[in-house]
């Protein structure tokens, strides 16, 4: 479920008999690196390093550093680029991360848009990663993450421009 981006750590959620479930919900910062091309949202993926599925650059909280200034350095060592980015959130999303065959945890990934101005010939991990630039919709096909998926085809019925939220000084 695409969500309004909250920091928490433990979240509770409603399941369906509306009883409350404490779920513990562990926090990365993801970047959405996009761009306009002729008038049309263009967004940024890259692929995972082990199981080669189509991401968004992300990361988890690193000491003395911002949600937004993690986005920013994920997106330069995953998908070498460079830009705007927004100090604030404008979506959020829960997936499941596997930490092997047997373990996995749950997320809660903020999504801090990236307005690209550069794109780097070489960057950190260029060897590991391939990236490929598509409009939302073609997004939402690749990726496997539900909520990326919802938040993809919410870009690609008309949200607000991404470009309104990345770069400004009140953001």
């Amino acid at each position: 479920m695409l969500t309004a981006a909250r920091p928490a750590r433990l979240w509770t959620r409603t399941i369906k008999d509306n009883r409350e479930l404490n779920v513990k919900l562990f926090q990365q910062h993801a970047a959405l690196p996009f761009t306009m091309r002729d008038g049309a949202l263009w967004v940024l993926l890259v692929t995972s390093r082990e199981t080669r599925r189509w991401i968004i650059p992300k990361g988890w909280p690193e000491k003395n550093l911002k949600g937004y200034e993690v986005a920013q350095r994920e997106a330069l060592e995953e998908a070498g680029v460079i830009g705007k980015i927004a100090k604030k959130p404008f979506a959020s999303f829960r997936y499941l991360k596997w930490i092997s065959e047997t373990k996995h945890r749950r997320c809660i990934v903020d999504v801090f848009p990236l307005a690209v101005q550069r794109e780097l010939d070489d960057w950190p991990e260029k060897t590991q990663r391939e990236r490929k630039w598509m409009p939302p919709s073609q997004a939402a096909l690749l990726v496997t993450e539900t909520g990326l998926i919802e938040l993809f085809l919410t870009l690609s019925e008309g949200a607000p421009p991404l470009s309104s939220r990345a770069g400004g000084d009140d953001n």
